[in-house]
């Protein structure tokens, strides 16, 4: 059952079922009454009169309770008055029924818990027991049935009521708990994030700090070319590594930079050049690209060239002879890669294929999901193999904020 507010109508579903109840004691009344008329001199038909107004009465039992209530005490006592003093004027001398009080008095009372507090009804239930009873003349046909018309609604509505009051407790504590547990976790998790990124900053950008400024005084000092050209190639690559690094901690960080970004940060690899490269090494490789690659971060720019270096570097490994395809779709949501190769023309080498750590996608899954994207990764129909992430624009680190 619903809980209502007291002073309110009732709502379509109550009304609908209040009109049907008292449509029902009504012609309860009136059957009483054409059994049993009353002879007194307000009429034959006083006592139904004051009975369908206490049956009309229940479909206000939600807007004015307090004056519900007051109407059955009001028509008990004149009932009870009428009984005792003028047998006739109000309920028949010789009555059909056994109810001393209004027909609808059970289902008023029943309802009442849901808009009146329980001090109030107790009381209620209390006088017109007592009127119901008639404590005075106890009597076979009066008291049994006077408590089962009011006291009983009354234990029983209170019950359930009382019930429902503790389901109620009960599955808001369970919520609350619920709701705690997912913040502890939230924090839990939010600590770990932030206890990573400083373990990060701390250690790996110090090592490779150091790399990068050890491989730019080698490329200084040196005289031969081909190790100036290894250290430059040794800085740029660790340079890209600490942009890269940054980014991942601002973002394990909630979005706050470890240090500020720099006056002119390094460029992002572009996909184009592991697609050359791959054409190098033999692997028949076709690039697509639409849109225009400045509407995503660098953050997300360097997410989709490390899926398209995963994807290419497992074509490699473990489908020799296949021909791949990329393709880079930019758009104002975001960026879509995809990476497909053909079957392999034959067995892939086993040292090749066996030098991985098995973790590749998975870690590629999670670095995507890190920046808010989402990965898959499956054999397509014709024995070939499809790399497809759908990034957004930017993730919310200094560096990857909209431009």
């Amino acid at each position: 059952m619903t809980e209502v507010r007291r002073g309110t109508w009732p709502r379509p579903a109550d009304l609908g079922w209040l009109a049907g109840a008292a449509v029902l004691f009504a012609g309860i009344d009136v059957a009483l009454q054409l059994a049993a008329p009353t002879t007194g001199a307000l009429g034959p038909y006083a006592g139904l009169v004051l009975r369908l107004l206490c049956d009309l009465a229940l479909l206000a039992v939600f807007r004015f309770p307090e004056g519900v209530a007051g109407l059955l005490v009001v028509a008990s006592l004149a009932m009870l008055a009428s009984d005792l003093f003028s047998p006739g004027l109000l309920v028949p001398a010789d009555q059909p029924s056994l109810m001393t009080v209004p027909t609808i008095t059970p289902l008023v009372l029943s309802q009442l818990p849901r808009v009146m507090d329980r001090r109030r009804l107790l009381w209620l239930g209390g006088v017109l027991a007592v009127l119901a009873t008639r404590p005075w003349d106890p009597a076979w046909n009066t008291t049994p049935f006077g408590l089962l018309s009011t006291a009983f609604p009354v234990a029983v509505a209170l019950y359930f009521e009382a019930r429902r009051q503790l389901l109620r407790s009960l599955r808001d504590r369970a919520e609350r708990a619920e709701r705690e547990q997912h913040l502890l976790a939230e924090r839990a998790r939010a600590e770990e994030r932030r206890r990573l990124a400083g373990e990060m900053h701390d250690v790996v950008t110090h090592r490779l700090s150091l790399m990068v400024l050890h491989a730019g005084a080698l490329g200084v000092v040196s005289a031969d070319p081909a190790v100036r050209t290894a250290a430059e190639d040794i800085r740029r690559e660790g340079a890209h590594a600490l942009d890269e690094l940054r980014d991942l901690v601002g973002v394990l960080r909630d979005g706050s930079s470890v240090e500020p970004p720099a006056a002119s940060p390094a460029p992002v690899a572009s996909p184009a050049d592991l697609v050359a490269d791959s054409v190098a090494v033999g692997v028949a490789t076709e690039l697509s690209m639409s849109g225009d690659p400045e509407q995503v971060s660098p953050t997300v720019a360097r997410t989709a060239y490390r899926v398209v270096q995963e994807a290419l570097t497992n074509v490699r490994k473990h489908a020799p002879g296949s021909s791949a395809s990329v393709s880079l779709r930019y758009h104002p949501g975001g960026l879509d890669v995809c990476v497909t190769n053909t079957r392999a023309c034959r067995p892939p080498d086993p040292t090749l294929a066996g030098s991985g750590s098995g973790a590749g996608l998975s870690g590629l899954r999670q670095r995507v999901e890190l920046v808010g994207g989402r990965l898959d990764a499956g054999p397509e129909p014709g024995g070939g193999f499809r790399v497809g992430a759908i990034l957004p624009a930017y993730v919310p680190t200094t560096e990857g904020a909209p431009r």
